[in-house]
């Protein structure tokens, strides 16, 4: 019902003056193949996948109205996409077939404030804890009003109330995974531009208040501080990140626990050659379901490895050990942004130190024209926790 009280605003919008409106068409396709083949399962998973998002922005001054619909078709359809088919016979493909509103938004942007209210897509930081899950093809986004504020050269304030977050389940979802859950959410940062780096403190309120969602428990409340910052030195860049956050029980969440999340990480760029190491760490409280450090929020996919071992945070947490090498063109031949990349993670539980498994990724992409293509792979070898699992994916994605 909240959302709905941002239609008249956008309808008021688009019925303006055309003379007066800037009128920009919204347009992408994704094509997509991913082949899961999971231990313990009979047969494997098989996904062709295509999605398509259409719609228009207008923009006059500095008001702007965007809407924009997204249908997601399965064309081979032999996996288990979380909602329908028997989840013991073939591997998980988190994308079920979907036709829905994908963004409604009104926003005010001048260079000291932007306000965006409606359905919008939020990403914070490195989408750690808010993000659009954009890997996904129904992707994640919220019902909110989101305030960002620069108050002063150097400091920037973002403050968000989400009542609503649509998931990737799309309009099918069902039990634990809706396709929306409500509830009063609440992402606030600040942050400074300090020497060496964007200082940011930060409060993340998730309340998944949904009964069939876990039973409530993932609702959580974080609080913690971020460094990132970056510097050149003639054709080498090297980035840096640091984080530490604690997290406890918010709301409705009958779970009584506290978890703390670290992470350091650094990546080098010597103008072709790539690399980058970094150590991650989910905490864990007492071992019980749901007790350690969760993020539901959060672009799931970008983080300990894309086999997906860890979307929902172990009992006894996680520790991730990685590194990554790689190598990047901007251009070869007709094709541009070309790069080739590969990640080791050595993946440990916080609590009691158990070595739960290994992974590589490898990932090769290039760009031509509006079109990228991509070749990723990933192979999760398990110790003590879950079973040996191998992805590929061959994806195209084009844009207007």
């Amino acid at each position: 019902m909240r959302f709905a009280t941002a239609l008249p605003l956008l309808s008021i919008a688009c019925t303006a003056p055309a003379a007066a409106q800037t009128l920009t068409p919204l347009a992408d396709a994704r094509l997509r193949y991913e082949h899961v083949d999971q231990d313990g399962l009979p047969d494997r998973a098989d996904a062709v996948v295509a999605r398509i998002r259409a719609g228009v922005q207008a923009r006059q001054g500095a008001w702007s109205a965007l809407v924009e619909a997204q249908g997601n078709l399965a064309i081979v359809d032999d996996y288990y996409d979380g909602l329908h088919g028997a989840a013991n016979l073939r591997p998980q493909v988190g994308d079920p077939q979907n036709i829905a509103l994908y963004r409604a938004q009104l926003q005010y942007r001048t260079a000291p404030l932007t306000v965006t209210a409606g359905r919008q897509r939020i990403a914070i930081d490195d989408e750690r804890f808010v993000g659009n899950a954009a890997f996904r093809n129904n992707a994640q986004t919220f019902d909110a009003v989101r305030a960002e504020v620069v108050p002063a050269k150097g400091v920037k304030a973002d403050v968000t109330y989400a009542w609503g977050v649509r998931t990737i389940w799309g309009i099918d979802g069902a039990g634990a995974r809706q396709q929306a859950v409500g509830g009063d959410n609440v992402f606030a940062t600040l942050g400074w531009a300090s020497p060496i780096g964007t200082l940011t403190g930060f409060a993340y309120l998730v309340d998944q208040d949904e009964a069939p969602v876990q039973g409530y428990r993932l609702s959580s409340q974080s609080y913690g501080v971020r460094l990132s910052g970056s510097r050149t030195f003639g054709r080498t860049s090297v980035a840096w990140q640091a984080s530490h956050a604690r997290q406890s029980d918010y709301h409705r969440n009958p779970n009584d626990y506290r978890a703390d999340y670290w992470l350091a990480d650094v990546a080098v760029d010597l103008a072709g050659p790539k690399l980058g190491a970094g150590y991650e760490v989910l905490g864990a409280d007492r071992g019980t379901a749901l007790t350690s450090f969760q993020t539901p929020l959060s672009s799931v996919f970008k983080f300990q490895g894309w086999a997906d071992k860890f979307t929902t945070t172990p009992p006894d947490g996680v520790r991730d050990l990685y590194a990554s090498a790689g190598w990047g063109w901007k251009q070869l031949g007709t094709l541009k942004n070309v790069s080739f990349q590969a990640i080791y993670h050595r993946f440990e539980s916080d609590r009691l130190i158990r070595h739960y498994g290994n992974e590589v990724d490898l990932l090769a992409q290039a760009r031509i024209g509006r079109t990228t293509a991509a070749l990723r792979y990933a192979d999760y070898r398990a110790d003590r926790f879950a079973t040996d699992t191998r992805k590929l994916w061959l994806q195209l994605d084009w844009t207007i």
